[in-house]
């Protein structure tokens, strides 16, 4: 049976249409941006509030802050590739439920590297979900919980001496603790399922199937490579290529203008019936877009341009997509009453393509609440 074929500019409006970037969704339907993409990275939280502003119209960085630490129906935590993601608080469960199935990695070395005994180690991540409840604690407060609940005051050390937070890591992806507001300049944490009230136990094998499905239904057609470098937990290309086999009565190989991949099957159908936008979006350092789709694919960016966007020590630059493809890369700056936004294009753009980078900036405007001004850098 021949592989059914696709077009990039099927596969990019696909890819915008599920991203909320085209159409934009609306503004009390925002949380479902974070739900479509399989979460927002965010260890910068102005980017991933600028995630959110580009997916949804009429939004604010207060809707974004009131939904994590009011209204609960975000979290914050460490979840894909082991960096900072906003997830729907809903979900944390599955997502939690996922990486216990290959996150195999042997956190032990790291604790004993620094001096705590296996024993110590086990009763670390024993005590995490004792001493957290759902009143926010600083680091500095649930060292010294830790340390007394366990007895060790090496382990209140450990917690204070690592400013990247990496012994709590493990207690994340088992979804035992997440961020909680903070108390001036000092992160908190709390126990999610006291934070947000409500804790759904899932199946690990069953939720990991789904995170794909997710995956795909987002970023696909893709692989399974495509799919280890975005989920990195625990996860290679044998455990991959294993998962994509477990759910492959729902799957379907695909060829995307010579590129094999695979997609859903009930996707396809809306795929090939459509036409890619040719919209312009604005999106910010780290992007779930971006970071998401492959790195090597010349139709989405040229390989002259790649180490543009995907910088040294894992930095991934904001980028002017245009029609789903990236075409350049974007930065700002606030000086005194105004924002300074600098545009570098990979090539001249059309007079259509400036217009959208305009419309981009009024929006971001009312975003910022701050006078834009517009820059464009020599190619």
């Amino acid at each position: 049976m021949r592989m059914k074929s696709l077009k990039w500019p099927q596969v990019n409006a696909w890819r915008l249409s599920q991203h909320g970037l085209a159409p934009r969704l609306k503004r009390q339907d925002f949380v479902e941006a974070v739900t479509r993409t399989g979460g927002i990275q965010a260890q910068v939280m102005s980017a991933a509030e600028l995630a959110l502003w580009a997916r949804v119209e009429g939004l604010s960085p207060e809707d974004v802050r009131s939904a994590l630490w009011q209204e609960r129906t975000l979290v914050k935590t460490w979840a894909m590739r082991g960096t900072l993601h906003l997830l729907p608080a809903s979900e944390l469960p599955l997502y939690a439920a996922a990486r216990s199935v290959y996150d195999n990695r042997n956190w032990l070395d790291y604790f004993t590297y620094y001096g705590a005994t296996p024993a110590q180690y086990e009763a670390f991540i024993a005590a995490l979900p004792q001493v957290l409840g759902s009143e926010p604690m600083t680091r500095e407060q649930l060292a010294t919980a830790v340390a007394r609940h366990t007895g060790a005051p090496k382990l209140g050390e450990l917690l204070l001496a690592s400013s990247w937070g990496s012994p709590l890591k493990p207690s994340a992806f088992r979804g035992d603790l997440c961020f909680g507001p903070n108390q001036g300049q000092k992160v908190t944490f709390v126990r999610p399922s006291q934070w947000i009230g409500e804790w759904q136990t899932v199946e690990p094998d069953l939720a990991l199937q789904e995170i794909a499905r997710r995956y795909l239904r987002a970023y696909g057609p893709a692989t399974p490579e495509n799919f280890v470098r975005w989920w990195w937990g625990g996860v290679g290309m044998t455990q991959a290529k294993k998962l994509f086999r477990s759910i492959e009565d729902e799957l379907e190989e695909v060829e995307v203008e010579g590129w094999p991949a695979f997609a859903l099957r009930a996707t396809l159908g809306p795929m090939q019936g459509l036409k890619a936008p040719g919209v312009v979006r604005l999106l910010p350092l780290f992007d779930a877009y971006t970071l998401g789709l492959g790195r090597d694919l010349e139709p989405l960016l040229p390989k002259a341009y790649k180490s543009r966007v995907f910088r040294p020590q894992g930095w991934i630059s904001a980028v002017v997509l245009v029609g789903g493809s990236m075409k350049g890369v974007w930065e700002y700056k606030i000086q005194r009453s105004q924002t300074i936004v600098k545009v570098h294009m990979f090539s001249p753009p059309a007079a259509s393509i400036k217009k959208g980078i305009e419309a981009e900036a009024e929006r971001l405007k009312a975003f910022l609440n701050s006078k834009v001004v517009l820059e464009y850098a020599d190619h």
